[in-house]
């Protein structure tokens, strides 16, 4: 039911998109007015989001580590998953946002019988998202072309390297990113569904977003090799075009596929920063992974603490209540002092 409700939204938003296109007057509202509305939602929630998270005070130093930290001279520290330095952090965090560090390092763990727990390599589960991430980077950066008039120099050279045309023959040319990212995608989703551990904690706000962007791969890739004569690129780069310099215009020679490739975009776009797609921002505001682990070397502040509080070190609470201690049976480090005799 969770993944049957998040595919039943994604085709009424294709239907809504459709009928409400075929309406005289609304291609005004799907092509210009909810794009922008969409842009801004967009710009503005992200922003919101990380300036919250960025505001956030972090109350302990808590930084993930999982390798050998600073200790004798003789022993070797292990700087990417105990980084004691800012370097050390920038280097961690450049290989977990552009390789996926951590989830390459991810391993299956299971129990069996006995009881008995196995670890194995999860590695596919890197790939896949590898696949997906950077395929989607690659799409929205080739379709910068569509708003953008003249076309930069390296931008058709992406778009060259991309569908290979090298190597292909005839027309339209088949990019390879978008095979890609719908193989990431349907792997994605196929692991939600095999695996019972994941099946059972996946809501359908962890669907809906793999729904919709399968809509939005599969629309695009009709009007490119199927529905090419339904539409006119020309018009439809004017619109785009059009968009970024506040000035749309809209012909009729626009088909209604285009119309709602727009629209889902549209709705991923306003869906964006309520959703856990926000990672994408959120990864550079964790503090297990932007902290350096140098708890020991330097004191870390907590931003919550009143300043009209003194810290209280142990020597202090020990010296204030050391009578009451050794009373009591506590072991102290610091003997009471020997009693005058009167």
């Amino acid at each position: 039911m969770k993944y049957t409700f998040s595919f039943l939204a994604v085709i009424a938003l294709v239907l809504f998109a459709w009928l409400g296109s075929q309406i005289p007057g609304m291609q005004y509202l799907f092509g210009v007015a909810i794009p922008y509305l969409a842009i801004m939602i967009f710009l503005g929630g992200f922003v919101y989001r990380v300036v919250q998270w960025a505001k956030s005070p972090v109350p302990f130093s808590i930084p993930t580590t999982c390798g050998q930290g600073v200790s004798l001279d003789f022993i070797k520290q292990d700087k990417l998953d105990c980084p004691t330095k800012t370097s050390e952090v920038v280097a961690r965090m450049f290989l977990e946002i552009f390789a996926f560090r951590s989830l390459f390092r991810n391993t299956k763990s299971e129990l069996h019988e006995g009881p008995k727990i196995t670890y194995e390599s999860s590695k596919w589960l890197w790939l896949f998202a590898l696949i997906f991430h950077y395929s989607f980077l690659i799409v929205v950066i080739r379709h910068m072309r569509l708003f953008l008039n003249p076309v930069p120099g390296w931008l058709q050279t992406l778009d060259f390297l991309d569908a290979g045309a090298a190597l292909q023959l005839g027309a339209p040319l088949l990019y390879a990113t978008d095979a890609a990212l719908v193989l990431g995608i349907v792997l994605l989703f196929g692991r939600r569904l095999i695996n019972r551990q994941v099946r059972y904690i996946s809501l359908a706000n962890d669907y809906f977003p793999l729904f919709l962007i399968f809509g939005i791969a599969t629309t695009g890739i009709l009007m490119r090799y199927f529905l090419r004569t339904n539409i006119d690129i020309i018009s439809i780069k004017e619109l785009l075009v059009g968009l970024v310099t506040f000035s749309p215009v809209i012909t009729a020679k626009i088909g209604s596929i285009f119309f709602i490739h727009l629209f889902l975009v549209s709705t991923l776009l306003i869906y964006f920063p309520f959703s856990k797609l926000m990672h994408l921002g959120g990864v550079f505001m964790s503090p297990t992974r932007n902290m350096a682990n140098d708890s020991r070397a330097k004191r870390h502040i907590n931003p919550w603490n009143d300043p009209t509080i003194k810290p209280h070190s142990y020597a202090g609470y020990e010296d204030e209540f050391r009578e009451f201690m050794v009373e009591n049976g506590i072991p102290v480090e610091k003997e009471l002092p020997p009693q005058k005799d009167e």
